[in-house]
């Protein structure tokens, strides 16, 4: 079996490990792999080709670590824990599409999704295709105030 044939076997096998366990290194070895399928046509022997393979890998790390910190920096989470479901709601904007009436619930839509909202503080009547921003939630209806 050529040599190419084998890192690309182990390139494979560490984009495997990068998808079950999220570790940057993983994937920065298996692009190390590849620089030494370069390093094999090239005509270097197996001593360079892991040369290169390691000298690659370092590269990859140095260049990958600050897009992939950037990256975790900027994803939508709170701490450790990603906001989903109503808890993913308060800041979000919404186009009313039932009026809102003092003291009563109205329907209003978020990302194609209808909800029952209410404006605990409004002293007038949101109309329909108006924006409103969510503010909070008790149970399944969402607390509003229009956008000023």
């Amino acid at each position: 079996m050529d040599m190419w044939i084998v890192w690309l076997i182990v390139a494979a096998l560490l984009v495997v490990v990068e998808i079950l366990t999220q570790m940057i290194w993983t994937i920065c070895l298996a692009i190390g792999c590849l620089g030494a399928i370069v390093a094999y046509f090239a005509g270097l022997d197996i001593a360079w080709q892991v040369v290169t393979m390691a000298m690659v890998s370092v590269a990859a790390f140095v260049i990958l670590l600050p897009v992939f910190k950037r990256w975790h920096e900027n994803h939508p989470s709170n701490g450790d824990k990603a906001l989903t479901g109503m808890e993913a709601l308060p800041g979000r904007r919404a186009t009313v599409t039932e009026p809102i009436e003092p003291g009563q619930i109205g329907r209003a839509r978020i990302d194609g999704d209808t909800w029952q909202v209410r404006s605990p503080r409004l002293k007038t009547t949101i109309d329909i295709g108006n924006e409103v921003v969510v503010t909070s939630f008790e149970g399944n209806i969402l607390d509003v105030e229009p956008l000023t």
